[in-house]
Order: C-alpha cells, then structure tokens, then sequence
C-alpha cells in the first residue's frame, strides 16, 4: 500500500546552539610585553525559530528530520577576537501548526499565519573575555566567563488545516463530490465507505472574484470521538473552521437523527465546536421529487439553513454557495471567531493571524470599531482602577 503523503503529526527533538566561551588571554609582544588583557568574548549559539510558511500543506518534509541542532557559538580568541555566532536554525511549517512539548503535554505556540516566526529554543550567549573584566585596581584579570548553555526540548507538532468550511459527514455522504464539483480539488471518489483517507483542500469561486477555502476530512461514525474509524485522527481539522457544513443523503431513513448523531460526536470530542455556525445539505437529491422534499423539509431542525443539492446533476450548489458566502460573513460569525482562544492577539499591530486564508482580525481598536464595540486599552482599565480605590 502506498505511503501517505499526507502527515498532520510529527514528533522532532530540537537543540540550540551554547555559547562559546570567552579567552582569557594576556598579550606578551616584543614590542609590548605587557600589553595586559585581550581576550575577545565567545560567539552567541544558534536559536531555534518555528517560521510559517503557505507553500507547505503537510508535515511531510518533517517526518524523517528527528533532530534539529543550532549551531554553537565560536570561542573567543587572543587580540580581542570575538567568536562566530552560531547559525540560527528556522524550522518552516504550515499555517495552523500547533506546537506542544512531548514531554509535559504543554502547549508552546500557534503559527497561523505565513511569515509568522516564533523563538523557540533561544541560542545561549557567549561568555565575556577577561578584556572585559580589566580595572585599574585589576589590570591584569585571569579569568573570563564560560558560554551560557544550550536548550533543548522535544516538540509535537499537530496541523489543523486552516479553512473556511468544514465538511463534516458519514462516509459516502457526497464530500468528495461536492468538494470536486465546486472546486478544481481532485479527490478519490468510489462507491465504498472511508474513500477518503486524507483531508483535501479546495477554493470555492464565488462572485465578484471572491472566494472561499472548504476543507472535506475522512467520514466520521458514531464513536469517532471515541476512537473509532478514521474521524479522531482528523476531526482536529474541522477545529479551525468558521463553518461547518453537516451533509446528509437525501435516501437516509432518519435525516434529523443522522444530524444528531455528528453533532454529538463534535460535543463529545470539542463542545466548543458547537459554537460554530453550521448549515445542513441534503444530498443526493436528484433522486427525490418536489413533493417528498417539502415533506423532508418539514422535519428538520429549525435552528439553522437548510438546503436540498445534488452535485452530480448540480442541483442547488448556487444556492448553497450563496448560503455559505453569507454566513462566512455574518457579524456574529466574525465576533465568534475573534474569541476563540486560537486567536493570537497582536498588540503592536504586526500581521494578523487570521482563523482561515480569507482573512480575520487582530485584536486592535480598529476590529473593535468596525463591530461597534467599545474598546478599552491597559492604561484606561489602570486608570479606573485607580478611580475605584
């Protein structure tokens, strides 16, 4: 069986760079035999930096690179010659990688965003040359420092795709084919369950040169949360996503408790995922009349947009597409995702680490005014404290 290319998990030990130590030199020339103390300073040792990059979709470049090592920092020599610096090492990853430590199970960081650089693991610096230390009640100092010590951890790496709508679903409940109907994504589609044995990626054209990203992730099962079939491996994937699109065939016996049953498999597995906005399709319509399907539709939940499609015979992809796009940009579904702990608040206003590739907000005055919140920054909280006293 052919090999995946698809990693979303990888285990990696990294190690910074030492310092070098400083010299504890005395210059003796003929022309200046007691030309006193000229130990140069040790070289500063190579960090580790966790650097976003959008060409990567996969973890796959870093699944046979179990170590990582910074260079050291160069001793200091004679002459007050400063060591080299060590080379700093830049580990790139997707946007959504979430870092954890192996050991304790922390979580250490989020890169959401290309260009995004996190220090992780900062190069020791060098030590000082006895240069440094000479003073006129010690002109002559026999002594310099050692470099500071390296670090050293081992990270886990998890991806959680970065998308606009997740498709969750049964096996053979149509992803595939919706996904490659409205997209120029090339998923496997086969009559058989589990078709899908990775997630795959697809931009959706909307009008005006719009569009959005929609993510399809193995079917998932009553249990998933619990281990079984292919959706807790994948179900963390549909965790980033501003929405999420329940997909139900049209012929199921039950499509309400079909529904039912994938939502509590997302309680079970994230209760926050139920904050998310949701949209129902049935699918597979094109075998159902108008009658049977306003029959349908007076059993379904209230509670959020229903729309009966049939990719194959593209029967209401243009309406769904239209409910999606307006959902994406409704003003809850943005305050929504602007709260979410995933979200890194920049205060110096550096790129924004957006939930999804369409764009999100930093947490600044300018988000709060668009959504008519009033925005109160460190120092008025501290004033009114003040006040309270």
């Amino acid at each position: 069986m052919a090999e995946s290319n698809f990693v979303d998990y990888v285990k990696i030990y990294c190690r910074s760079g030492k310092g070098g130590r400083g010299s504890m030199h005395l210059r003796h020339v003929k022309y200046n035999p007691n030309g006193g103390p000229d130990g140069g300073d040790g070289g500063k040792g190579g960090s580790i930096y966790l650097r976003g990059n959008h060409n990567y979709w996969t973890l796959l470049h870093l699944k046979y690179e179990r170590h990582i090592f910074a260079e050291h920092g160069g001793n200091g020599g004679r002459d007050k010659c400063h060591g080299t610096d060590g080379k700093d090492v830049y580990i790139d990853v997707p946007c959504g990688t979430v870092v954890y430590n192996a050991e304790t199970g922390k979580y250490i960081c989020d890169v959401a965003y290309d260009g995004q650089e996190v220090l992780l693991l900062k190069g020791g610096r060098g030590g000082l040359g006895n240069f440094q230390f000479r003073t006129a009640t010690n002109q002559a100092p026999r002594y310099a420092q050692p470099g500071e010590p390296m670090q050293e951890m081992t990270i886990i790496l998890e991806l959680k795709l970065l998308a606009d709508v997740g498709l969750v679903g049964f096996p053979n409940a149509g992803k595939s084919t919706l996904l490659s109907a409205l997209s120029s994504a090339r998923p496997k589609i086969a009559n058989y369950p589990f078709t899908t044995l990775e997630p795959s990626l697809g931009i959706v054209e909307y009008r005006d040169h719009k569009s959005f990203v929609m993510a399809d992730i193995p079917g998932i099962i009553e249990g998933a949360s619990e281990g079984k079939g292919l959706g807790l491996r994948f179900l963390r994937h549909i965790e980033r996503n501003s929405l999420l699109l329940f997909m139900v065939p049209g012929d199921t016996d039950d499509i309400k408790k079909e529904y039912e049953i994938l939502l509590n498999e997302l309680r079970n597995f994230n209760p926050d995922m139920l904050d998310k906005h949701r949209v129902l399709a049935v699918t597979k319509c094109d075998l159902l009349d108008a009658e049977l399907i306003d029959m349908l539709r007076e059993t379904l939940p209230d509670d959020l947009p229903v729309v009966f499609i049939s990719s194959v015979a593209n029967m209401g992809l243009t309406e769904l597409k239209d409910i999606l796009w307006r959902e994406l940009n409704s003003e809850s579904n943005k305050l929504q995702s602007i709260t979410q702990e995933d979200v890194i608040v920049h205060r110096d206003k550096e790129p924004q680490s957006p939930l999804s590739p369409r764009g999100g907000y930093s947490c600044d005055s300018d988000m709060f005014e668009e959504l008519d919140i009033e925005y109160i920054d460190e120092d008025e909280i501290e004033e009114y404290e003040d006040e309270e006293e």
